[in-house]
């Protein structure tokens, strides 16, 4: 269909949906709301909300649970269920209601929270309910204009590449929105009570690695999230300091420009908190607690640290205190654009080093894979977009783990009279000095996905020469056994490398670059170069 044949189409739908694109004047946006159909990805759904087909609403929603439903028919028989979490994002709750009564009309149990919990809680309660999968309604980190639709097997795992393709197929298979039974229930709702909540949390405090009585303080925003409840029940022996403008659910995430700790704006609060009462270490989770930024008090400043940098002392801490349980199998799990640090640390403790391709979906098929084989053994994965994992409770990234053991990390180093910027300095000391960035560009609807192509395909053709690269992997052929992605890694002599490729959840292109040198001067001036080339031939 042609996007004013789709336009005409959803104007007949409801009295709402109508109305809300008969106020659209510009053309660009009715093309940007109709030019495709919100894609399924390895992640599920992911989109700013809206009428529209590629947009978040009732009928995106609608039509992904109803080719859900039928994949999981086919797979599980009669008798599938499935368990539904969502966070605190405008009409997550109703995006889960909705998925719920369209599972109920295929004949499927569902399993539904009846109040926001982070995503691990829900890859934790998809297996503890042997639930044959599991569904969140999420945007992660996005602006609050975003909603999304996680998917999770069986083991609690996002859909990887296979999987996900498959159920697409089913989704692409529904051409009739009228299909879709939104109010015909069929099978039964069940609320899940706040027991499995209890079980989560159990399994979280068996990975404690550091028990000692600190004085240290702590300063923690939840930036609207779902993070509020579960983070302090397991940093209950701390000191910890709620920002309260930023503890209850706000789907508008009114405090901050955007609820992502990756970036500093969003820690602004908390930093501020900090510096009233001398804390010692602030702490911020996304909406959907899978994600945690962290800043320092060192020198009488906050200092943020960077994904790789909490990744890299959370291996050295884990390691240290688990040094007696390591064996021959024991194994780190990063991904490929996550910086070589933590892994040279890995090393250094005799364990095994696998990479993943970007998503962590990926290191959670890592974990199934070595259960189901005894050949390796899950010790801790991390990627640099701020997620971590210690355990095997669940098979994604846990900001509620990942906090509780952060802030173990800083107790204990505080009491050898350090904070974690001195153990990082440690760290480069020891293994050289790494400078890790991101930079992100934006390019929206149709024209900007043919910028990003555009540039792709520069880089993959020029980028060898505009980089004076040593080599280059190009992950659209086969990498090391990994799934083909649209992504370019380039390397360089001395260790250090960048790599480039498109968002797979937001109309952005995003450059890597980790520098490897021996001083921190050396890597600013390396790091400068590199961006200066590259912005050249972006902007």
């Amino acid at each position: 269909m042609s996007v004013k044949e789709k336009y005409e189409q959803w104007l007949g739908f409801d009295k709402e949906t109508k109305e809300e694109l008969l106020k659209i004047s510009d053309p660009k946006e009715i093309e940007g709301r109709f030019y495709k159909d919100l894609e399924f990805g390895t992640g599920g759904l992911r989109g700013i909300m809206g009428a529209g087909s590629n947009r978040m609403n009732k009928y995106t929603v609608g039509k992904a649970t109803l080719g859900l439903a039928r994949y999981l028919k086919s797979c599980f028989g009669k008798k599938p269920s499935v368990a539904i979490a969502f966070d605190t994002r405008n009409n997550s709750r109703i995006f889960a209601k909705t998925a719920a009564k369209v599972f109920s009309a295929e004949g499927i149990k569902v399993y539904l929270y009846g109040e926001v919990v982070p995503v691990p809680v829900l890859s934790f309660t998809t297996r503890h309910l042997g639930c044959s999968a599991g569904v969140m309604i999420t945007a992660s980190h996005n602006p609050k204009e975003y909603n999304g639709y996680k998917v999770y097997d069986s083991k609690g795992c996002q859909l990887c590449t296979e999987e996900a393709d498959t159920v697409f197929e089913h989704i692409k298979d529904i051409t009739n929105y009228r299909e879709i039974p939104f109010l015909k229930p069929q099978a039964e709702i069940v609320t899940i009570g706040q027991e499995v909540l209890e079980r989560f949390i159990e399994q979280v405090k068996k990975q404690s690695l550091y028990t000692q009585k600190s004085d240290i303080k702590v300063v923690y925003t939840p930036l609207h999230g779902t993070g509020n409840k579960p983070v302090r029940t397991v940093l209950e022996n701390f000191d910890v300091t709620v920002v309260a403008e930023q503890e209850l659910p706000d789907g508008d995430f009114s405090t901050v420009r955007s609820p992502n700790p990756e970036e500093k704006d969003a820690l602004e609060l908390a930093i501020s908190r900090a510096q009233e009462l001398g804390a010692d270490i602030v702490l911020g989770t996304d909406p959907d607690c899978d994600r945690v930024g962290v800043a320092v008090k060192h020198g009488g400043e906050y200092r943020l640290l960077t994904g790789n940098q909490i990744g890299a002392l959370l291996v050295d801490f884990v390691l240290s205190h688990r040094k007696n349980e390591l064996n021959t199998k024991s194994t780190l799990i990063k991904t490929v654009v996550t910086s070589e640090l933590g892994a040279d640390i890995g090393r250094d403790y005799g364990l095994n080093i696998e990479e993943t391709l970007t998503g962590f979906k990926f290191i959670g098929d890592k974990i199934n894979q070595y259960e189901m084989s005894g050949k390796q053994e899950f010790v801790i994965g991390y990627e640099e977009s701020y997620g971590y994992l210690v355990g095997t409770h669940v098979r994604d990234k846990d900001g509620v783990v990942s906090s509780m053991l952060i802030v173990q990390m800083a107790a204990w180093h505080k009491s050898l009279g350090r904070t974690l910027i001195d153990a990082l300095e440690m760290l480069y000391g020891k293994y050289g000095y790494f400078l890790d960035h991101l930079d992100s560009f934006v390019f929206e609807g149709k024209e900007g996905a043919d910028r990003i192509e555009q540039i792709m395909n520069n880089f993959r053709k020029n980028g060898l020469s505009l980089l004076s690269a040593d080599s280059v992997l190009d992950f659209k052929r086969v990498v090391n056994d990994l799934p083909k992605t649209n992504l370019l890694k380039f390397f360089f002599s001395n260790g250090s490398w960048i790599a480039i490729r498109p968002s797979g959840t937001e109309p952005k292109i995003k450059i890597y670059y980790s520098v490897k040198e021996t001083s921190r001067e050396k890597a600013d001036n390396r790091l400068r170069q590199i961006r200066n080339t590259i912005l050249q031939k972006i902007i």
